[in-house]
């Protein structure tokens, strides 16, 4: 589950990836099994992915206990096997960390 607060010690990684909308289900296709595999790694805390309306990106809002464990995980052969279908897929893709500053809720 994910869990959404300053500092709790969590690594979290957004990554935002552009599209031909025409390639949005299948890019959510191979992102969701990368998610179960990820969801097996040493350190996985959640993933949440996200579509934009229009078909045009994809957000992906990854947690992991620390960085290392991360880099870890997306250099593993297993994750990086469906690579190459992937960046044949997508226009962009800009991964980055990200440290919680403010969660305002109701």
């Amino acid at each position: 589950m994910s869990e959404i607060r300053p500092n709790n010690g969590i690594c979290t990684q957004i990554t935002t990836v552009k599209l031909s909308p025409d390639n949005q289900d299948e890019v959510l296709k191979l992102m969701k099994e990368r998610a179960r595999f990820m969801a097996t790694q040493p350190g996985f805390v959640s993933v949440n992915l996200h579509c934009s309306t229009d078909g045009s990106h994809v957000v992906n809002y990854v947690q992991w206990t620390n960085a290392d464990r991360l880099a870890a995980a997306h250099h593993s052969p297993e994750f990086r096997k469906k690579w190459p279908r992937f960046g044949e897929l997508v226009k962009e893709a800009d991964p980055c960390l990200y440290d919680v500053v403010h969660v305002e809720a109701a």
